[in-house]
């Protein structure tokens, strides 16, 4: 398998994330997004939105990409399915979607590179932008989990929630967000750092990392 991935992706490391625990092998080509390489040539054929991160793979014995964390976290969910990031019971399934979603499309678009590029075109600040967002998200994040959660945001076991929650918690404090607000979060996260896909999945493991 291949990912192409930017190494402070909150996307790509969700996927790198989701590898790592269920212990599958990939390659990292990496796509720098800040010198725009994903506006190259052809860039569109492998993901038409030109975001990362793409998973190459064998499937049914074509080679085939897939684009979209969420997509590629359920695809992975389904075709390895041990160890889970799913519980079983169908309403946590539910509850784990919903925190992945709240993340996912409630938090990191507002803050993703091209809309901060954006706003800066615009004039505005985009820091202020990005930090009003992260912190109404993570807010309700805090709220909604805390009921559910254990050692994780959904009971002791790692779930793709938590995998989406971890890159959101780096972005906040590259933004120098105080997060002491959000015991419930802090912890899911200190219990993710006990896998051992956290070293490998780490942006500043990645081949491609540069000093932040």
């Amino acid at each position: 398998m291949k990912l192409y991935s930017f190494w402070r992706s909150s996307c790509s490391w969700r996927v790198r994330l989701a590898l790592g625990i269920k212990g599958l092998s990939y390659e990292v080509v990496p796509v720098h997004l800040l010198n725009a390489e994903q506006h190259a040539a052809g860039f569109d054929q492998k993901s038409p939105l030109r975001q990362v991160p793409i998973l190459e793979l064998e499937h049914a014995g074509s080679s085939v990409r897939l684009t979209q964390s969420v997509a590629i976290i359920e695809y992975l969910e389904e075709t390895h399915p041990t160890p889970a990031l799913y519980p079983k019971d169908a309403l946590l399934r539910a509850r784990v979607r919903q925190l992945v979603e709240m993340v996912n499309a409630g938090i990191q678009p507002a803050q993703n590179l091209h809309v901060l590029n954006e706003i800066d075109r615009l004039g505005a600040d985009k820091k202020a932008w990005a930090t009003a967002f992260i912190a109404r998200g993570l807010l309700a994040l805090e709220s909604a989990a805390a009921p559910l959660a254990g050692e994780s945001l959904v009971g002791d076991s790692v779930t793709a929630a938590d995998l989406f929650l971890a890159p959101q918690l780096y972005n906040a404090r590259r933004f120098g967000m105080d997060l002491s607000a959000l015991p419930t979060l802090l912890r899911a996260e200190a219990s993710l750092k006990r896998s051992p896909a956290w070293a490998a999945a780490h942006p500043d493991a990645q081949p491609d990392a540069e000093s932040a």
